[in-house]
């Protein structure tokens, strides 16, 4: 078996005890799985954690408390190595179940609710030695209707996998094709960052890359855009706008690129930098600070160009990063709630018991 078909087999076991949720079996498949020196970076809040074990109970424990009957399903599984040899798993999809406790303080709904993921694991010696994952926290935000930023632009919703079903990858892996999938990526990506330093939105030869039918899946807080013109109304201008210095320091960064077929992932911790000098992204207003993203993207090549693209961004860092604590202003907006204590503003644990 190819190195790429067989780390996706490696990683399967471990996405079938999250898709039937049992903690003995998982925590034993997460010792043979991830290295005792794994490194997983998670979004804000959870952070960097150290080992298998700290990983469960600051990631997975608290989200199964959340949701009983957690269910893991994914809509993309992926892999392939960089072009610096590293290889990489890409996974996104949702986590799913019935919302009955809080999560980092969102308020349950007692409803069926889902978090989108995007999760990356790098392998050595058969081993996860490495993760990048970020998890839609303002997804759940919506859906327990207790959003505390400003109206995206894009539409809310929850986001599809690939219109083709074909997000698990199967093999053999096909090096030809992923590498030319892979490759475009990389091309567009260098195209689109000529604007607006290099000219107007023309030198990003767009029409070129994207295909006319193409959708861009955001995160929760901006939203998904259909078509060239969507995206570019409900993301990328206003991104641009605020941030007119994109892709000017790649030299501080490391991007993480790989293809799988039709596929191509990147992911980075961070990958972007970028100072939000100007107004107009998010109604933030031109604090002139420099911040990093961390963007962790699926791409999907239909008829040699981009027709799906799926987008995650940890928001909630990004907002850390400006003085402003997303969480807490969930709190204070939602404290009055059922399920709430006045007077420290945190959720209620047995909420939905």
């Amino acid at each position: 078996m190819d190195v790429p078909s067989h780390h996706k087999a490696l990683i399967a076991p471990y996405r079938a005890a999250l898709y039937n949720f049992n903690e003995a079996a998982l925590l034993t498949i997460m010792d043979d799985l991830f290295s005792l020196d794994l490194v997983a970076n998670f979004c804000h809040p959870i952070g960097t954690l150290s080992g298998p074990a700290a990983t469960y109970v600051a990631t997975i424990a608290p989200l199964a408390n959340a949701f009983p009957d957690l269910e893991r399903r994914d809509t993309i599984v992926m892999a392939g190595p960089t072009p610096k040899g590293d290889h990489w798993v890409g996974c996104g999809g949702f986590y799913t179940g019935t919302f009955k406790r809080p999560f980092l303080d969102v308020p349950p709904t007692g409803h069926m609710a889902a978090m989108r993921f995007h999760e990356f694991y790098r392998f050595e010696d058969e081993r996860v030695v490495e993760i990048q994952a970020l998890w839609d926290i303002p997804e759940l935000m919506m859906q327990a209707s207790a959003w505390p930023m400003q109206p995206s632009l894009g539409r809310e919703w929850q986001v599809l996998g690939p219109a083709t079903q074909d997000g698990i990858v199967p093999g053999p892996y096909d090096e030809a094709t992923s590498s030319i999938t892979c490759q475009h990526i990389i091309d567009m990506l260098e195209a689109m960052k000529r604007h607006p330093s290099q000219g107007g939105p023309e030198v990003m030869e767009m029409n070129r890359y994207w295909h006319e039918k193409m959708s861009w899946y955001g995160p929760s807080g901006i939203g998904t855009g259909r078509g060239i013109e969507g995206f570019r109304n409900w993301h990328q201008i206003p991104f641009l706008a605020g941030m007119p210095d994109r892709g000017q320091y790649v030299d501080e960064i490391t991007y993480h690129f790989f293809g799988d077929g039709n596929y191509a992932a990147v992911t980075g911790w961070p990958d972007m930098i970028q100072t939000i000098s100007h107004g107009g992204w998010l109604g933030i207003p031109p604090v002139n600070k420099r911040i990093t993203m961390r963007s962790l993207d699926f791409w999907r090549l239909e008829s040699g160009k981009i027709r799906e693209n799926w987008v995650m961004v940890d928001m909630l860092d990004m907002y850390d990063q400006i003085g402003v604590d997303v969480l807490a202003r969930m709190r204070e907006f939602n404290k009055a709630k059922q399920g709430f204590n006045r007077q420290t503003g945190k959720a209620v644990t047995g909420a939905f018991v």
